[in-house]
């Protein structure tokens, strides 16, 4: 791909970074946005064209914007709040919205941005850190053939498998939106497993390697679990993210008056996680809602 083609990366964080470095490497000329100087720093490293705080200074010379950052708010705020990005942008600049954010926000979103002349894809990604930073991520597309067409290049670098859920922006989010009951549910199962292990004095490091030799694996217990055995609960995926994202999905059964029993419940061990002062954590930190257990790293806990 020629470096004629210039995108923006906007939230450097795990999954913004390794986007943004997997443009790079299929050489598209990138930008990265954030307002954190040491992410800005390393993006620099790898070779980014530019590093900056507010992407407006870009604006005529972009193809594309790709956003993932925390939620809708900070979509909004950046495209149509004080720093009005959309108004600064060339007509036709695609933007693509890979945050999780409500299928309703994602609809509304889109009709604004066409009122602009700029097509939206409504993108949501999974996979974590390292698929992100291997072009590898999973992303759930809705928008229009020209949204798909002018954002092309980006969904080559980033993505290691593709779907085109549909024509309407707001289905992407709906299919993010029920992965991730799947992912809450898992990891919050998943830590209800170790603090029982943990109260019947099994070793935590048996029974992890017990699990993912067996039926009862999974892939958040498998990429979990590892940073409760070792006490390391920085985040790369903070307990609030979940409060969102399990929120999202409450609110989405909520509309359509459906019951989720299980969801429910890792909502609200996630809430009593970040009540608990636990929520700028890593989410396997919704183990520590568990009393009368002794976790590594934790061993005044009582």
């Amino acid at each position: 791909m020629s470096t004629s083609y210039h995108v923006a990366v906007i939230g450097l964080g795990a999954m913004g970074m390794g986007a943004a470095r997997s443009c790079l490497r299929a050489g598209l000329t990138t930008y990265g946005i954030d307002l954190s100087e040491q992410a800005r720093s390393q993006l620099q490293q790898a070779g980014a064209a530019a590093v900056m705080a507010d992407a407006r200074p870009l604006a005529e010379t972009l193809d594309a914007v790709l956003l993932l950052v925390v939620n809708a708010a900070q979509v909004r705020r950046i495209l149509f709040g004080e720093e009005e990005l959309a108004r600064h942008l060339k007509p036709g600049t695609a933007i693509m919205v890979s945050s999780t954010i409500a299928a309703e926000e994602a609809s509304t979103l889109a009709a604004e941005l066409a009122q602009l002349g700029l097509p939206m894809l409504d993108a949501p990604v999974s996979g974590g850190a390292i698929k992100a930073d291997a072009g590898e991520m999973t992303v759930m597309a809705a928008g229009s053939d020209a949204a798909f067409d002018k954002l092309a290049p980006v969904l080559d670098a980033v993505s290691g498998k593709l779907y085109r859920v549909g024509s309407e922006p707001g289905q992407g989010s709906t299919v993010k939106i029920i992965h991730q009951l799947l992912a809450g549910v898992h990891i919050a199962v998943a830590a209800e497993a170790m603090a029982l292990a943990s109260r019947a004095g099994v070793s935590l490091d048996l029974m992890y390697d017990v699990v993912t030799h067996a039926a009862g694996n999974s892939w958040m217990f498998e990429n979990r679990m590892p940073r409760v055995l070792t006490g390391d609960y920085q985040a790369r995926s903070a307990v609030d993210i979940f409060v969102k994202d399990l929120t999202l999905v409450a609110d989405t059964a909520k509309a359509l008056r459906f019951p989720l029993p299980l969801a429910s419940t890792a909502l609200n061990m996630f809430l009593g996680a970040s009540n608990a002062g636990h929520g700028q954590e890593d989410d396997s930190a919704v183990i520590k809602i568990f009393s009368g257990i002794q976790l590594p790293g934790q061993e005044d806990q009582a």
